[in-house]
């Protein structure tokens, strides 16, 4: 689908009249980014009745106009962060399953179906799939480690971009914690009382901005610094 294509991403409700997932996405300053993760949602190939919600993190660009234009609803966080953002849109959907990505992710036509299958398939509450990071060449370091170290941990790390969990485990366990790396430690919560796990078919793609602006090591630093201890833990 032309990342121009505003065509809208709602699909409606199911049949109970809820939508059964709810994509979360958390944005702040993403005008350049943000319209190919809606045209990606907008062009899924699902029966999943869906609704997006994109939290806006007090941006000063044109963010939450499109969001509007492709038919998400739009929630202002303030910008405090993106677990409060990530827990915000969390608190006001709808499904069953709750979806996480970032604005500069797009899904593949296949992400629900094959995602989502895969996990009531294997009884897992939340998990993630293979990705593919797009950016310099460093970027495919990155995308090894999650697709090959991340998904093989006993209690497997979800990144945040590229998340489904349950909507019972995500309230059981309080939603993403106010700390840094706010998603691993959201993964070692939900890996402490519920199954999870990677679905390994590459069905997103996420920008390699951040290794472009930091370089490969300041990029797995930022990721993995303050949380050596749970790491260790898993091996």
């Amino acid at each position: 689908m032309d990342e121009g294509d505003t065509t809208r991403v709602h699909r409606g409700d199911g049949p109970d009249g809820r939508p059964d997932v709810s994509f979360v996405i958390p944005a702040r300053n993403e005008a350049d980014y943000l319209r190919g993760a809606l045209a990606s949602i907008a062009g899924l190939d699902t029966e999943y009745a869906i609704e997006v919600i994109v939290v806006d993190g007090d941006s000063s660009d044109t963010t939450p106009a499109i969001a509007r234009e492709y038919g998400a609803t739009v929630l202002d966080e303030g910008g405090r962060s993106i677990a409060a953002a990530r827990n915000l849109g969390a608190a006001r959907a709808d499904g069953e399953w709750l979806s996480f990505v970032d604005a500069d992710t797009k899904l593949r036509a296949n992400y629900l179906t094959e995602l989502v299958g895969y996990l009531e398939v294997n009884g897992l509450a939340a998990g993630s799939s293979y990705c593919r990071i797009t950016g310099p060449r460093r970027a495919k370091l990155m995308e090894a480690t999650i697709n090959h170290a991340f998904s093989h941990l006993e209690r497997p790390i979800l990144p945040g971009f590229n998340c489904v969990v349950h909507r019972r485990a995500f309230d059981d366990v309080g939603g993403f914690p106010e700390v840094p790396n706010e998603d691993t430690a959201f993964s070692r919560l939900l890996g402490r009382r519920y199954p999870t796990g990677y679905c390994p078919a590459v069905l997103a793609e996420s920008s390699g901005r951040r290794i472009a602006d930091c370089g490969l090591t300041g990029t797995l630093w930022h990721y993995l610094r303050l949380d050596v201890g749970r790491l260790r833990a898993d091996y």
